[in-house]
């Protein structure tokens, strides 16, 4: 009898659907996927930080529309709603947080741990949106939400560091 794992590696594996959904492989990770998820999104900002806040706010739009049938269409293939393994909505979520992060390294662990801790906890409205909008929007909306919590705190940060 195959092993559960094996199934799920061979599907993410064979669709490009599941594939991005689940962040190139970074959703398999077999403890705190979400958390792998997130540093991709770390080195995405990083990889982009010196195209400036126009461009990256391009991205951002683009990885969260994008990311909206991304995630919904993998979660209707699964069958699970926002299986643990999507994670394109954490590296969309982090690449908004540290867009408000001020480029020093203290900054951006601030905002991974505050991203992070706003993703798991999700304190009002981001349960909400995920419960009551369902799909492929619910699904991003909530990381969505949780990132600009991070972004507003990392933004006072910045300020009180200046």
């Amino acid at each position: 009898m195959s092993d559960p794992d094996d199934s799920l590696l061979r599907r993410v594996l064979s669709d490009p659907v599941h594939l991005l959904a689940f962040g190139l492989g970074a959703g398999l990770a077999p403890v705190a996927p979400g958390t792998v998820g997130s540093l991709l999104g770390v080195l995405l900002m990083w990889l982009t930080l010196d195209l400036g806040l126009i461009v990256q706010t391009g991205i951002a739009v683009a990885l969260f529309v994008s990311g909206i049938w991304i995630c919904g269409e993998s979660s209707r293939r699964l069958g699970v709603h926002d299986h643990g393994g999507i994670v394109w909505d954490e590296i969309c979520g982090m690449y908004v947080a540290l867009m408000a992060a001020p480029p020093t390294v203290a900054a951006w662990i601030l905002g991974f741990l505050l991203f992070r801790a706003f993703d798991i906890v999700k304190p009002w409205p981001i349960r909400d949106l995920d419960h009551r909008l369902g799909g492929g929007l619910g699904i991003m909306l909530d990381d969505l939400v949780a990132a600009l919590y991070a972004a507003i705190l990392l933004a006072l940060y910045g300020w009180f560091m200046t």
